[in-house]
């Protein structure tokens, strides 16, 4: 790592970190951000540390014009600056008369951001103009804007199929938008099909005809848009721009926070100021909440399953040295190791996960086979317990203490599910009866579906005597059938997630249908986090 005194803001970093989340990434399919969920990302980026936050195209979309409004009135940037995206004026006007080249003056934004054509196929196919008429449009952008105190960047788009194909005018496109006044020109791998070897060669090329900062803008069409990234900056470039957690069009813009880290982490380069690296995991997930779109477990560096290891010669390895099996410490970008238990475990990745869990196994030989051959049957029978940490934890208790905690103790329950054929209506209804110390309780609960009648008949049953349980939130549950040959005759697993609003857990149940396993999984998600509450039973 460097150690040069670290900037006050990632703006003035050697190389740019340039988010583009809530306009690039916006277009996601199936992604709608409302105005408010953009000064929430927005808020988010700058604690992070980006360098700059492109934040929409006002003028062209009102959703964008609203947010720069807004933006100036409530939001007070600490670390980045505030980009505005637009095009270059069209063919055969003035920028001052082009209404959309206008408002991103009006937008009040620092920066200004403008797509211009450097393909000339694009340039005579889609804007049905001339090669010299193209470079005066950027050229008159640019100057407009600069005259009007803007600083200008100008994405180059389609930068390197234009370059493949006619590498004159595409350096050329480059250029005239470094001497009209652009700060930085970004090369756009618009198409995403680029390799690392032929970006690298490309913009090496390039940076030997301009002196200008050269930025890179990848798309992830061939998976290579990370690597392309990385390639660019290799070869000469100082401005990154991608979206956190890959978000994006088609198969999504380069993931940001994956480029940074490795640039950081295996190049030496500073790209976000202060400890901004240790909290991208953490600003990753938040904006996946925003977003509405879970996180994706195997993402690099901040993924749950990044550092998770399952493999029993690997925790042989790893309770000696954790590093021969990790390419970084999870702890630089917020995340941690996980040691996932199943029928690979060894008794060294059951002593590992114990330790995890905040149990000293060492040296407890005989607990530590139990517990190994407990999982491999169980896994054995369906379970898998890779996925449900909570319920290896009551197992792991159980196997300590002889017995499991228990906060109730039940007599029965059932489900119903009615369909009344003239109306045409479903309604499912539950019923449990069990004992909390002293107390029996006979609770009958509607839902939708006789699972969530299940769970509404449990929380109802138990509220009284556990009030904590009003905090628990199922927030997703997964039914996987396990021998799927066997039609509605198969044995089923459930997969269980809850929250209290500040912690999660993962159990499991297995049963020869889905209310049996789903019984079995509610059951040990309330044990579990009643048990995390610190909560004495009845």
């Amino acid at each position: 790592m460097s150690t040069t005194p670290v900037p006050a803001t990632g703006a003035d970093l050697d190389v740019h970190v340039y988010d583009t989340t809530l306009r690039d990434g916006a277009q996601q399919e199936g992604m709608n951000l409302s105005v408010g969920d953009k000064l929430a990302i927005a808020a988010l980026l700058d604690e992070l540390g980006v360098g700059f936050i492109e934040g929409g195209w006002p003028g062209a979309i009102p959703k964008d014009t609203e947010f720069f409004q807004r933006v100036e009135k409530e939001m007070e940037l600490r670390h980045a600056v505030l980009a505005a995206f637009g095009a270059t004026r069209k063919p055969g006007t003035r920028p001052h008369d082009d209404p959309q080249v206008r408002a991103l003056v009006d937008s009040q934004a620092p920066v200004v951001t403008l797509v211009a054509k450097s393909d000339i196929r694009h340039v005579e196919r889609a804007l049905r103009t001339t090669a010299e008429e193209n470079l005066a449009m950027i050229a008159d952008t640019v100057g407009y804007l600069r005259d009007a105190g803007r600083r200008v960047f100008v994405d180059a788009e389609h930068f390197f199929d234009g370059y493949r194909f006619d590498p004159s005018y595409a350096v050329r496109a480059v250029t005239t938008a470094f001497e009209a006044g652009a700060e930085v020109v970004a090369l756009c791998d618009t198409n995403g099909g680029m390799l690392p070897s032929w970006v690298h060669e490309i913009v090496a090329a390039v940076r030997a005809e301009t002196d200008g900062r050269l930025g890179i803008h990848a798309h992830n069409d061939s998976g290579c848009a990370v690597a392309n990234s990385i390639a660019a900056v290799e070869a000469g470039a100082a401005h990154v721009q991608g979206c956190v957690n890959g978000y994006g069009e088609r198969t999504g813009n380069a993931e940001l926070l994956s480029v940074v880290a490795n640039l950081e982490l295996k190049t030496g380069r500073e790209l976000l100021p202060g400890q901004g690296l240790s909290e991208i995991t953490r600003i990753a997930h938040a904006i996946s909440e925003l977003t509405n779109i879970a996180p994706f477990a195997r993402q690099p560096y901040i993924g749950a399953s990044a550092f998770a290891h399952k493999a029993g010669l690997h925790a042989s390895a790893i309770r000696i040295d954790p590093d021969l099996y990790q390419h970084v410490d999870p702890r630089a970008v917020g995340n941690d190791m996980r040691m996932l238990v199943s029928d690979m475990a060894g008794r060294a990745s059951i002593e590992l996960k114990g330790r995890e869990l905040g149990f000293d196994l060492s040296g407890r030989g005989d607990l530590l086979a139990r517990v190994t051959n407990r999982v491999k049957d169980a896994e054995a029978n369906g379970y898998t317990y890779d996925a449900a940490d909570a319920s290896f934890e009551l197992l792991l208790r159980e196997e300590m203490d002889g017995s499991r905690p228990r906060y109730f103790e039940v007599e029965s329950w059932r489900a119903i599910v009615e369909h009344t054929a003239h109306r045409g209506e479903v309604n499912s209804e539950a019923t449990v009866k069990l004992r909390t110390g002293d107390r029996r309780t006979v609770s009958t609960g509607e839902g939708n579906g006789p699972v969530n009648a299940l769970d509404h008949a449990l929380r109802q049953a138990l509220a009284v005597t556990y009030p904590e349980i009003e905090d628990f939130d199922l927030i997703d549950y997964k039914v996987r059938l396990l021998d799927s040959s066997h039609g509605t005759d198969a044995i089923t697993r459930v997969l269980i997630e809850m929250t209290d609003g500040e912690h999660t857990w993962n159990t499991v149940g297995v049963g020869p249908n889905i209310l049996e396993a789903s019984w079995e999984a509610l059951v040990d998600s309330i044990t579990y986090g009643l048990l995390h509450r610190g909560v004495e039973p009845a």
